[in-house]
């Protein structure tokens, strides 16, 4: 049977069809689809962790158990992780284990564009790179199977193109693996210095095998034809090579580390000319010149951003880029903004009244750096926020008396927030942080965590108090606000900011697009009494805009968060 799927899905299917018994994952786009749809099969314990980490650490767990398991997440997640897996390369593996890393060249929806098989390099273990939907489902049970036959952790790499494109994939039935037993065996898992000496050596001599390893995997592939010109590709850059060169040889690359360079080798001696096509950093060029194998890569082709089979013509045919449909420099900017009725909207509005320096988090929230609210001075990494406040706050409060907020969301809060929460107050910084409870991961697509009572499989569960939590860490002034009156927000962040020490502010209220159906009606201008003032303009919201007379607000767009009618001095807004 043919099925269409993203390479998301075809992870997941491939994960499914070879014996996946758990899976963990903290959701970020490109990978955000892979354990959404892994959850569809019973047969695979999956979940939602509060982090990169502990997703590691749950799957990993699981592999040593004696499953075969799989852990997920976009390449800045593997950042968080990779403290465990730096170790779990050391120990290895009962079971087969893959980690799998969506990149993002382009940055599509991330803060970086950290190249992550560097990962694999630094961490000594193989990497597959698919560079289609087919691919991304075989290739996830080939890194399963090798992890086994190696005893090692797998990195399967994905970039953005693979994880959303679609392709045709043949479906098989799922084939139970083999249950290993757990035996206790310290001097492997126990990465204690007289133990992980040993383990070192382990894994220079498994290194060694892999390459052999490689010099003959099916994956690995020779396609000799134009003898003049030759790529070395993988991934989705092979796509777009071939559509540019569909005449030319190739060595297509599935296993992208270690690399055959014996294999490599003769196929540079074979052709005359040879390029090295991939995104990002030169990985496999670096790796080939410094084998003394003469190749062209960074020389011709750019190091930043996703390529195309346009940049390939430009870059190497010196054809310049055709543009089909006219562009006109008439059109209008359109940045992203928060959605009409967002809770996070007032919030940042009174916080940019108060003047606040404020250290933003990975989010919907992040869009508050842009006009016209403009309110954001950094945003790092997710859980950044409250670390960086206590940062700021120990030089600006000296210089000036403007209040320092950290502002991170629930899921960020779980993720990486905690901690520097603690630190905050055993270190007795006067910051305020203002957690903003929308109820649901939302900038990746409404996944639950443990602040929804709902797991990834929508079974009910602990819903953690955030009030609890924060008084626990030792927080003595902690306040609860619904963002229904401006005026309210207002007192409790005014309240929090001039309180002697760490203070949290949770600000309540469900994601607009939790439930639609619950839409309270809309508001309307009354053009008699509208001035034309614009204040309503400066929260940013997308259903309000300028007409003739007076200002609009769209009827369809409005969910009557009521932040327009309560900020207009002129009382020109009311319900429809």
């Amino acid at each position: 049977m043919k099925k269409l799927l993203s390479g998301n899905e075809a992870i997941a299917r491939g994960a499914y069809e070879a014996g996946v018994k758990i899976a963990a994952a903290y959701p970020g786009t490109p990978s955000t689809e892979i354990l959404e749809n892994i959850s569809k099969y019973k047969e695979i314990n999956s979940e939602w962790s509060v982090n990169e980490k502990v997703a590691f650490e749950v799957a990993f767990g699981g592999a040593l158990a004696g499953s075969r398991a799989l852990a997920a997440m976009k390449h800045v997640g593997v950042n968080v992780a990779s403290d465990a897996l730096m170790t779990a390369a050391y120990t290895g593996v009962n079971s087969g284990f893959v980690l799998v890393t969506a990149d993002d060249p382009g940055m599509h929806s991330s803060q970086n564009e950290q190249d992550n098989r560097y990962f694999a390099k630094m961490a000594k273990i193989p990497m597959l790179e698919p560079s289609d939907s087919q691919e991304a489902k075989d290739f996830t049970r080939l890194a399963l199977e090798i992890s086994e036959q190696y005893d090692t952790p797998v990195l399967l790499r994905v970039t953005t193109r693979i994880c959303h494109g679609k392709g045709v994939v043949d479906i098989d039935e799922r084939k139970e693996s083999e249950s290993y037993k757990y035996e206790k065996n310290p001097q492997k898992y126990v990465m204690i210095p007289a133990y992980a000496r040993k383990r070192k050596i382990v894994i220079e001599k498994r290194l060694q095998d892999l390459a052999e390893f490689s010099e003959s995997v099916a994956i690995n592939r020779i396609e000799i034809s134009d003898p003049d010109v030759g790529f070395i590709t993988s991934g989705i850059s092979h796509q777009y090579t071939k559509e540019v060169f569909p005449n030319a040889s190739y060595f297509k690359l599935g296993m992208t580390y270690p690399l055959p360079m014996q294999a490599i080798k003769k196929f540079v001696d074979s052709v005359k000319t040879v390029y090295v096509i991939e995104e990002l950093e030169p990985f496999i060029e670096e790796q080939l010149l410094a084998a003394g194998i003469k190749v062209l890569g960074k020389s011709v082709l750019p190091n930043d951003g996703e390529l195309s089979a346009e940049i390939l013509r430009e870059k190497i045919l010196n054809k310049p880029v055709e543009i089909s449909v006219p562009v006109t420099n008439d059109l209008p900017a359109r940045p992203p903004v928060m959605c009409a009725g967002c809770p996070h909207r007032k919030v940042f509005h009174v916080l940019k009244k108060l003047k606040a320096t404020i250290s933003g988090d990975i989010g919907c929230y992040t869009l508050s750096s842009l006009p016209p609210l403009e309110t954001m001075d950094t945003c790092i990494c997710m859980g950044g926020s409250i670390g960086v406040a206590q940062g700021l706050s120990k030089v600006l409060q000296k210089e000036s008396n403007k209040p320092i907020v950290g502002v991170l969301g629930d899921s960020t809060f779980f993720h990486s927030g905690i901690p520097s929460l603690v630190n905050a107050v055993y270190n007795k910084t006067n910051v305020t942080i203002i957690i903003l409870d929308n109820r649901i991961t939302a900038m990746t697509g409404h996944q639950d965590n443990p602040g929804t009572g709902k797991t990834l499989s929508g079974e009910e569960t602990k819903k953690i108090d955030f009030k609890a939590l924060a008084l626990a860490c030792g927080v003595e002034h902690v306040a609860m606000i619904n963002l229904e009156e401006m005026s309210e927000i207002t007192n409790v962040i005014k309240e929090a900011v001039s309180f002697p020490g760490p203070s949290v502010v949770i600000a309540q209220s469900p994601c607009v697009l939790i439930d639609k159906k619950s839409k309270r009606g809309y508001n309307k201008v009354d053009p008699s009494k509208c001035t034309m003032c614009k204040v309503c303009l400066r929260i940013g919201c997308p259903a309000i805009s300028m007409g003739n007379e007076s200002v609009v607000i769209d009827p369809l767009m409005c969910t009557m968060c009521n932040a327009c009618l309560q900020i207009c001095p002129s009382d020109a807004i009311s319900p429809a």
